[in-house]
């Protein structure tokens, strides 16, 4: 996910967050809890099923049994430019690109 590229948000001056927070405590569909209420509040851990737990605070994407691994090279920038034009996903056609060539030369090496 892109970051926000806000930097320097302005603080709410006092006459702002006075307003803020009344409108806030004026919402009958959020009203404030109270400190018994609070109290009362267990961690998420202990009250949801643990699959939903983790399903919930897993982060990241998925491990993929395919492990890629990273590197660095240069490739002419022709080749580039025509992969990038295919639109989004052009690192995976890269990748099968490769994987067939790959798959060629194992057979060729084979049979030479």
């Amino acid at each position: 996910m892109p970051r926000s590229k806000v930097k320097n948000v302005p603080l709410l001056d006092a006459a702002e967050e006075a307003v803020l927070q009344a409108s806030i405590a004026a919402d009958p569909d959020a009203p404030e809890l109270t400190d018994a209420e609070l109290a009362g509040l267990r961690p998420a851990r202990e009250v949801l099923p643990p699959a939903l737990y983790e399903a919930l605070t897993r982060r990241g994407r998925p491990a993929s049994p395919n492990k890629r691994v990273q590197v660095t090279l240069r490739i002419d920038p022709e080749a580039l430019a025509a992969f990038k034009a295919t639109g989004p996903g052009w690192q995976t056609r890269i990748n099968e690109a490769l994987v067939r060539d790959a798959a060629r030369l194992r057979r060729e090496a084979k049979e030479g």
